[in-house]
């Protein structure tokens, strides 16, 4: 069973943190993954930077540049990641544009991940059309979950297109904002969350974009089985205390 699917059937209330590889410092990658387990993270999406991300608020718009400038790219973040399960039990997921995987090569990326223990990942550019046609082969030959998102504005019909060519879990936005935003559980997205969960769909739920406290996690936590927090916990990290300032953010977490 991988890893992805042990976690989502013996947990709830799923906590994943999203940060970006090479961020605050070039080789902070895997020794912040150790550390956020270890804090109490069930799940972590690893962002590989990208110069023009327009999905990124701010905050991680600001961490991808200073990782680029460090000189973070995918062949850097896999040499790191060959570290990544001598240390690490979690899934742990890839998260990027579209446009670094194809230079890389589809193929090439693949069997990368799967070399250094990834599970899967989020590449929100990456047209559905486009990965049922030429990539999902590739990716199920090498047992990864391509994780697609859904917003407000999916249509019923492509989420269930969604759900059944999904293999870990789907990948709900909060809203159609960037990241960073504070999540506002209007009545209006109270009738968006309930609308995904009558569904009934075959993938677990994970609720992102605007989770930035106990609060909004335990909000989220309702209609889903679990949230992603990533411009807050960047937002949170100290360069000069790294291990510490990971602490501190997660125990705002704990029951």
């Amino acid at each position: 069973m991988s890893r992805l699917k042990e976690l989502f059937q013996h947990k709830k209330n799923i906590l994943s943190i999203y940060y970006t590889a090479g961020y605050p410092g070039l080789n902070d990658t895997v020794k912040l993954a150790e550390t956020l387990e270890q804090s109490g993270a069930d799940l972590l999406e690893i962002g590989f930077p990208y110069s023009d991300p327009v999905a990124d608020g701010p905050t991680i718009q600001a961490s991808s540049k200073q990782s680029l400038d460090q000189g973070m790219d995918l062949k850097l973040l896999f040499e790191q990641l060959k570290a990544l399960r001598s240390k690490v039990t979690i899934p742990v997921l890839l998260m990027g544009y579209v446009n670094p995987v194809l230079q890389f090569g589809v193929e090439n990326f693949c069997k990368a991940c799967v070399e250094v223990g990834v599970d899967g990942c989020i590449v929100p550019d990456l047209p559905m059309v486009e990965y049922e046609e030429f990539y999902q082969t590739t990716f199920k030959e090498n047992g990864l979950s391509n994780i697609f998102l859904v917003t407000p504005q999916t249509s019923p019909e492509r989420i269930r297109k969604i759900d059944a060519l999904s293999n870990g879990f789907i990948y709900l936005l909060s809203s159609s904002a960037t990241t960073g935003q504070h999540l506002q559980v209007s009545e209006d997205t109270q009738t968006y969350f309930s609308r995904i969960a009558d569904m009934k769909l075959n993938n677990p739920i994970m609720i992102g974009f605007g989770i930035n406290s106990k609060e909004t996690f335990d909000k989220a936590c309702q209609y889903a089985n679990g949230a992603i927090i990533g411009s807050a916990f960047v937002k949170a990290l100290d360069p000069a205390n790294l291990t510490g300032s990971v602490q501190t953010f997660m125990q705002n977490f704990k029951p």
